[in-house]
């Protein structure tokens, strides 16, 4: 009999009063995502759709928009595949017996499940200044593995939340910013965006102080709803409860039975191997800055692929892993293309040439003056965001009128570009485009984490756009600086 009534508050039944108002607030999100929120495919293709008829209704012909559909579709399909490997890299480095490791020592830091939320999250953040590929994989895996222990209850779905927040607060603010390494780099902007903004360095972006400021309170307010919104241990909802195995196999190889075998079961390739790439990437880190080298998704998958050979040290090792992980990315090959087909349809010009994004800037730009600027440009980029999910490439659309409207009501170039960079993040909190490669990882849909990340866009909105206001008073312009 004792036994039943010390199980049952342990398999989620609890009086409200056990959790405080965020964390109620979020078992609430959460229950509503779980009932509500579609499956990340559906998500995307709801959202072709109410794109695609948007740009008929704003004059583009209907065959100009299946065409639109179609050209689209394959223009994210290196991105597609850089994610897919990202993934599988992650997975292929977390089954080896090193990593594993040294990720189980990692985990048991947190003393309690709410405190491992708070953990996560604020490691996935402090990651994501430094690269958000590195903070996306790092976190799911940290998750995992905080996941198996069995002296904590952590609720997997805020788990999954936290590690999410790398893509949902910080990412843009650090060097992983496509918009800033771009504006800092005059080789890489087209001619026409050089004539507008010159070039604006780090100092007068990341670098800021403002821009500093608001990254540390984003940084503090995350995680700090990321602990008081985690359910309490008896509400929690664990891996196990969710249906999740994150047991980390590190199944024994079979015994080699043919002598041409020999090889898959030898270190020789791999060493060999090891050495051309390691070397590729001395080369790589060598010859520029290495924060700007790892922050390029082909030198972080390579380094990846590189790493998981060696720390699996046989190729049939390393071949079997990469098998169990291929199930991972259905969701990344599957859905990113769509990503690139909305993007289409939002850039396909109308009748006039003006199209259906042209229109969405003109009109937010168009009531617009130096003190509202920041917000207005952060509520335009925020809404395009959730249907251009792409940091550069969607900057590349923005900032040609943008950062003109900036020029013509003088306000601090750089500052504009870190709107830019705030509001871009707002809402990868509920779109599922980034979560991909982590649910992935975390082995869940979308709709198990949302309720929390919710939450977090909720409470963030308002913040972040107060914050932009704020800051862009104690700026000044400076015209634009050529080489």
């Amino acid at each position: 009999m004792s036994t039943q009534k010390v199980a049952e508050p342990i398999a989620g039944h609890h009086t409200a009063e056990q959790d405080g108002v965020l964390a109620r607030l979020g078992l609430r999100f959460a229950a509503w995502a779980e009932r509500w929120f579609p499956d990340a495919f559906v998500f995307a293709a709801i959202a072709v759709i109410v794109v695609a008829v948007a740009a008929v209704a704003h004059g583009l012909p209907l065959q100009s928009a299946v065409k639109a559909f179609g050209d689209g579709y394959w223009t994210l399909i290196t991105f597609t595949l850089q994610q897919a490997v990202v993934a599988i890299g992650g997975d292929i480095i977390a089954s080896s017996p090193p990593a594993s490791r040294l990720i189980t020592r990692i985990a048991r830091i947190p003393h309690t499940g709410r405190a491992a939320v708070a953990y996560i999250a604020l490691i996935s953040m402090l990651l994501s200044l430094l690269n958000w590929a590195i903070s996306l994989i790092f976190a799911g895996l940290l998750v995992r593995a905080i996941a198996r222990r069995t002296d904590i209850r952590m609720d997997y779905r805020a788990g999954g939340a936290a590690a999410y927040l790398c893509m949902g607060a910080t990412w843009a603010m650090g060097l992983s910013s496509a918009a800033a390494q771009l504006q800092a780099n005059p080789t890489s902007m087209p001619p026409s965006l050089m004539a507008i903004t010159g070039i604006i360095p780090f100092t007068e972006t990341i670098f800021l102080w403002q821009s500093m400021a608001l990254t540390a309170v984003l940084i503090v307010m995350s995680t700090m709803i990321a602990y008081y919104s985690a359910p309490s241990e008896a509400a929690a909802k664990t891996a196990q409860d969710l249906g999740v195995d994150v047991r980390t196999t590190v199944a024994a190889l079979p015994t080699r039975e043919q002598p041409g075998e020999w090889l898959e079961y030898s270190p020789i390739l791999t060493l060999l191997i090891c050495a051309l790439g390691l070397g590729w990437l001395y080369l790589e880190f060598a010859s520029q800055n290495p924060l700007l080298a790892i922050s390029k998704l082909n030198t972080y998958n390579f380094l990846l692929i590189i790493v998981g050979m060696l720390l699996h040290w046989t190729p049939r090792s390393f071949l079997n892993a990469a098998a169990s992980a291929i199930p991972a990315i259905t969701g990344i090959i599957i859905q990113f293309p769509l990503y690139g087909s909305i993007a289409a349809l939002m850039t396909a010009a109308a009748v006039g040439g003006v199209s259906l994004s042209d229109s969405l800037a003109n009109i937010f730009v168009s009531f617009t003056n130096s003190d509202t600027f920041p917000v207005v440009m952060g509520v335009y980029s925020a809404v395009l965001g959730f249907f251009i999910p792409s940091g550069g490439g969607k900057w590349l659309l923005e900032a040609p009128y943008v950062m003109q409207a900036a020029n013509d009501l003088q306000v601090h170039l750089g500052w504009a570009v870190q709107v830019y960079n705030a509001a871009e993040a707002l809402p990868n909190l509920i779109n599922p485009f980034w979560m991909l490669p982590l649910l992935g990882i975390l082995g869940v849909k979308a709709r198990a984490i949302v309720g929390f990340t919710a939450l977090q866009l909720v409470i963030h909105t308002p913040v972040v756009l107060f914050l932009l206001w704020a800051f862009s008073e104690t700026l000044t312009y400076t015209p634009p600086v050529f080489p």
